[in-house]
């Protein structure tokens, strides 16, 4: 979770309970959100990779990696993103040597470096917009609770650190919808790394892909580093160093899709430089660096590491064995 979530929102209490009607009320809204929608049938295969929790739970590096799978297929795919934290409403497809993440968000700018990407507000406008630029799927980056763009595939990113908090909705808790609602609607759970707080015993039926984010740390070893991150669970990244036999001499963590100022680089520059330190961040945090602080800073590349791929494949398999809707 970012940290500026409310503590409360990983454990039940009393705060939890009296915000509870409020959650209750919001669930319901959406519900019927949904309910009343017409969402827009794309002529390709849509695979969506969203969440239940509110905050990063490791969505992005999934569709990565599944555009990269799709790539190698030899599927033209499309990658479509609200755009979070950037100002351009849509659609428009993502020009990394034009756009910065003030103007698409830092997630579309890193799916950009794999897969064309598009930032709309509107999914379904989105939607058209890839299909017209010759996409043969769409992969949505986030999108699960949105009703507008009618979904082949819907996958849930959860974090086995994390679960689903005190599973209840916002602001009583960190879920952006009941649990059973949201996965009414799900193909599968993504579980990302060790489950840690009992979440399968919400899946019930659902199927559950195991999933190992593994950052390439072939070089860390005896290396001394500073690392910053504005992700959802800093800690997450900064476990990897110790764990790839590097030292960090200092870990510093800022809110999810943080906008770093010059201030605070030059900081972190002059932190590193004296301890003798490299600096390194996520590929996210990268994209959303000015390209001078960029060449001053490394990024750690992540891939994603699955149990079991074939059943990964057979989920892709029936998405993409639909081609037309009727």
């Amino acid at each position: 979770m970012p940290p500026s979530a409310p503590e409360f929102w990983a454990r039940r209490g009393a705060l939890s309970l009296l915000l509870a009607p409020l959650g209750c009320a919001y669930d319901a809204v959406g519900a019927m959100r949904r309910a009343v929608a017409r969402p827009y049938r794309a002529k390709v295969p849509v695979i969506c990779v969203g969440n239940l929790v509110a905050g990063g739970a490791g969505k992005t590096p999934i569709v990565v990696d599944l555009a990269r799978r799709l790539a190698a297929r030899g599927v033209a795919v499309h990658v479509l993103s609200r755009g979070y934290g950037g100002t351009l409403p849509g659609p428009v497809r993502v020009d990394p040597g034009r756009h910065d993440a003030a103007a698409v968000g830092d997630e579309p700018l890193m799916l950009a470096r794999t897969a064309p990407t598009w930032v709309a507000r509107d999914r379904a406008a989105g939607a058209r917009a890839a299909e017209a630029a010759g996409a043969q799927a769409i992969l949505m980056d986030d999108g699960l609770q949105n009703p507008t763009l009618g979904k082949d595939l819907s996958l849930v990113a959860l974090d086995g650190g994390y679960g689903f908090g005190n599973g209840r909705v916002m602001p009583a808790g960190p879920l952006r919808e009941s649990v059973a609602r949201g996965l009414a609607r799900s193909d599968a759970v993504v579980m990302l790394g060790a489950d840690q707080t009992d979440a399968a015993a919400w899946l019930g039926a659902v199927p559950v892909l195991h999933a190992e984010p593994r950052p390439s740390t072939a070089n860390l070893a005896g290396r001394v580093l500073v690392a910053f991150t504005g992700i959802g669970r800093p800690q997450k990244f900064f476990d990897h160093f110790p764990q790839a036999g590097a030292r960090l001499a200092a870990a510093r963590g800022f809110p999810d899709h943080h906008r770093y100022t010059d201030r605070e680089l030059a900081a972190l520059v002059a932190l590193a430089e004296k301890s003798g330190a490299g600096l390194v961040t996520t590929e996210k945090d990268w994209v959303r660096l000015a390209p001078a602080w960029r060449a001053r800073v490394e990024y750690l590349p992540l891939t994603i590491e699955w149990r079991d791929q074939r059943a990964l494949d057979a989920l892709l398999d029936r998405a993409l064995k639909r081609t037309s809707h009727g």
